[in-house]
């Protein structure tokens, strides 16, 4: 089963702890439940820490994959 298509993606590389959430955070304050957004992170905690602080928000976290080295993608649906 292949991911959705992202309605919207947020390029936070350069971005550490905690901000990384916050951004993200902020991102999602825009969109519709049920849209999907994809950030792209270059700070190897945050594959940890978003998908967790987005879980207790009552987002579904999609994916975290590597896209490049050192480079991740979180894709998550908002609740």
């Amino acid at each position: 089963m292949s991911e959705p298509e992202p309605d919207e993606t947020l390029d936070i590389r350069g971005v550490v702890c905690p901000y990384t959430f916050v951004k993200t955070k902020l991102g999602l304050e825009s969109m519709d439940s049920g849209e999907v957004l994809c950030v792209e992170v270059d700070y190897e905690p945050a594959t940890r820490n978003v998908p967790r602080s987005l879980k207790e928000q009552g987002h579904e976290v999609l994916c975290v994959e590597a896209i490049n080295e050192g480079e991740w993608r979180i894709t998550t649906r908002k609740g």
